[in-house]
């Protein structure tokens, strides 16, 4: 009997069988897709139909001579298949009258396209582009099933169930999309040695992480005021009683919101019977913190600390068959990530970083600091989303900040929001006023309202109570500032924090910033950050600097300055930058630095009961913010996969990931490697600075630094060496 091939051997590895790889794929395939319908009545039995058609076929085509030729082929070079191997899978189940399956086969490569494009291709909808290739499918389909079904006879083809229709549709298509990809990326990493067979990954057990975390909170703080305060409030999380699928923590700065929080989802994930935490913070830079507090916590005797609680940093997700093994994913009982990597999964039409979606259904998702986790143009399309999977597929959701932005009762809104969930206030209007009483008199806001220069800000900074703590809207501005007070104060007076560092990098600066702060004697110094400290950072600087941005972010960073009130009137300044060539601007801010700005010119008392209102003044002075709000809406409408994959940009900018270990970079290059020491190890870079920077490609999509790199400035410590070449003056 002839050995038919779904991949060819590449380095040390064997290649794998067709009927080997389709029975792996089938087995991971309906697993993902009986554990997301378990949380999911109304499409029960409906997804699995589907994931089982398009498992059984999605690889039908390399059964084809030619593409076998190609797979037989003991070479390790890597060869394009002469003929689309999709498009017989596509061909045979649209004769067997199963759309959905068709259209999850026809994109696990390429994507979830625009339905109306594929519509008007008639005949031709979820087959390949030329005429020639869908006629030798064509001709060649018979034999092609009648060789699978020879080779593959334990798995059987099932009536298609539609799912239903409405907005609840798009999200369906995704879901059955990652059950698939993720089934096949597996499978397939699993054959080449780079993904074990199984992972034995620990449960929630959320009843007995919630008595961990009892345990753990008893041991914090002491009797005084504010400790009883804290203490009080995260039994009113733990203890709420909800009965929708919403809630809102808003609760001031200190107030123990991680833990709290945390009480809360766990009861919730206990009373509702759910398999999964999800902590989505606005920045990379901020996640390690809050997962060393859950794994001091939550972990439980035996148990590895990495399995438990898994820290995502960004979405490295890789569409090249050579790299894709590294593209991270939720498996672990309790994710921490990032903005950019949660809601860009819920948007995606990509099959890379869709793989990961199937493990939401049946989660506890916390939105911390909701107010920074998207451009206010995104959320009515996200709080649909954040619907549907409350609905649908078990979700429930919490929303929490210490400066709050109800975007469910905006009433420029109103008409996007439908439908409006109930949400409910996890904090009462007592306690969060007692909580408010320490903010009163903690910080202090005031401005310049002339713009400063370089050498100007270093002054005013300088010449204030320390230690400090200065904040820059851009990348670029935070390095250049951290190095004008390198060089005129030295290097002990001075600490920079952004994301120009990698991952274990900025541990190692927020650690070296704890123990400083812990040093009553050591204060004439200043951390030089980017906005990646406004939130989950547990630092309490004397005094605060931040550039002109939005009222939200002013707060957020305020809540990082005399944190534990110390000191009466801890002063928070807000300033502008005069024009310098070295800078540069981010225009996103515009609006909101306008609306910022009108508020200190009328001496509007600065607070955190103002935030609700400051975003409904930065929509008003927008004009376009509403029309592009009602554009991501109606694309959604339209099943518009690719042009709602391409608008929603929680962060605008096109980033690929670049290692700066060299070690690391030669592993990937050969195939080795994983996810967790990738992102421990790398940045994030706009594409567009691949030439300018001389990044080298080291893998398929992953590239290697070149430059200059240091633990003081990281990747802009060389971006400053190639400014140098261009400008004769770097400072000031």
């Amino acid at each position: 009997m002839t050995e038919y091939l779904a991949h060819s051997a590449k380095r040390d590895c064997p290649a794998q069988k067709y009927s080997a790889h389709i029975k792996g794929v089938c087995d991971r395939a309906l697993r993902y897709a009986e554990e997301a319908e378990r949380y999911s009545p109304n499409n029960k039995g409906i997804l699995r139909s589907i994931v089982q058609n398009s498992a059984l076929l999605h690889d039908l085509g390399k059964l084809d001579k030619q593409n076998q030729k190609v797979l037989s082929d003991t070479g390790n070079v890597r060869s394009k298949l002469p003929i689309n191997h999709v498009d017989a899978g596509c061909a045979a189940l649209k004769l067997m009258k199963k759309p959905f399956s068709a259209l999850t086969v026809y994109s696990h490569h390429r994507g979830l396209p625009n339905m109306a494009a594929e519509k008007v291709r008639g005949t031709a909808i979820f087959r390949d582009e030329s005429q020639s290739t869908r006629d030798k499918t064509d001709e060649s389909l018979l034999l092609l099933l009648d060789i699978h079904n020879e080779i593959v006879p334990t798995y059987n083809f099932v009536q298609e169930e539609k799912p239903k229709s409405g907005r609840s549709r798009n999200v369906f298509c995704r879901m059955a999309l990652s059950c698939l990809v993720d089934a096949d990326h597996s499978d397939t990493a699993f054959a080449y040695n780079q993904a074990p067979a199984t992972e034995h990954l620990p449960k929630l057990c959320a009843s007995r992480r919630l008595e961990a975390l009892d345990k753990y909170v008893a041991t914090l703080g002491g009797q005084d005021v504010r400790s009883t305060l804290r203490r009080e409030m995260y039994y009113s999380c733990r203890n709420a009683n909800v009965f929708g699928s919403f809630a809102s923590c808003d609760s001031p700065v200190g107030s123990g919101k991680t833990t709290a929080v945390m009480a809360h989802l766990l009861q919730q994930a206990i009373e509702r019977g759910l398999r999964r935490i999800i902590v989505v913070l606005p920045y990379t830079s901020i996640i390690q913190q809050s997962v060393d507090v859950y794994r001091k916590a939550l972990v439980l005797p035996g148990e590895n600390a990495e399995e438990v609680v898994a820290e995502l940093h960004s979405r490295a997700d890789f569409e090249d068959p050579e790299t894709r093994y590294l593209t991270s994913l939720w498996r672990s009982p309790i994710i921490v990530t990032t903005a950019v990597a949660f809601f860009e999964t819920l948007a995606s039409n990509r099959p890379s970083t869709l793989r990961r979606l199937h493990e939401l259904p049946g989660s506890v998702i916390f939105v911390d600091e909701a107010h920074n986790a998207m451009p206010i143009r995104l959320f009515p399309l996200a709080w649909r989303w954040m619907n549907v999977f409350a609905e649908e597929w078990g979700c429930y959701w919490v929303l929490a900040s210490g400066s709050l932005v109800r975007y469910w009762q905006l009433g420029c809104l109103n008409s996007l929001m439908s439908p409006s969930s109930e949400v409910t206030e996890l904090v009462d209007s007592d306690l969060r006023k007692r909580l408010m009483k320490y903010e009163g008199d903690r910080v202090v806001f005031l401005w310049k309202p002339k713009a400063l220069s370089r050498k100007k800000l270093i002054e005013l900074v300088q010449n204030k109570p320390g230690p400090r703590l200065l904040i820059l809207n851009t990348i670029q501005n935070a390095a250049i500032v951290a190095q004008d007070l390198c060089v005129e104060f030295g290097r002990e007076c001075v600490e920079h924090l952004s994301t120009a560092l990698t991952p274990e990098d900025r541990n190692t600066v927020i650690e070296r910033v704890k123990l400083r702060l812990k040093n009553e004697k050591d204060t004439n110094w200043t951390l030089v950050a980017t906005s990646c400290v406004e939130a989950g950072v547990d630092f309490s600087f004397r005094t605060g600097f931040r550039e002109l941005s939005s009222l939200l972010s002013l707060l957020q960073a305020a809540g990082r300055v005399n944190r534990h009130g110390r000191f009466s009137n801890a002063e928070m300044w807000s300033f502008s930058l005069e024009d310098n060539t070295m800078l540069t601007k981010n225009p996103a801010l515009d609006e909101s630095r306008e609306v910022l700005k009108r508020y200190f010119t009328k001496n509007i008392r600065i607070n955190p009961e103002l935030s609700t209102r400051s975003m409904n003044d930065e929509i008003t002075l927008n004009d376009i913010c509403i029309g592009d709000m009602k554009k991501r809406l109606k694309e959604e409408e339209a099943m518009a996969f690719e042009t709602v994959n391409e608008k929603f940009n929680v962060i605008d900018s096109d980033t690929v990931s670049v290692i700066i270990d060299e070690t690391l970079a030669k592993a990937v290059a050969y195939g080795q490697g994983d996810w967790r020491t990738l992102q421990k190890k790398s940045v994030s870079i706009r594409r567009s600075k691949v030439k300018e920077w001389n990044l080298r490609e080291c893998a398929a999509g992953i590239y290697q630094w070149t430059l200059r790199y240091d633990d003081f400035l990281g990747y802009m410590s060389g971006v400053l060496d190639l400014i140098k070449t261009k400008t004769e003056v770097l400072f000031y």
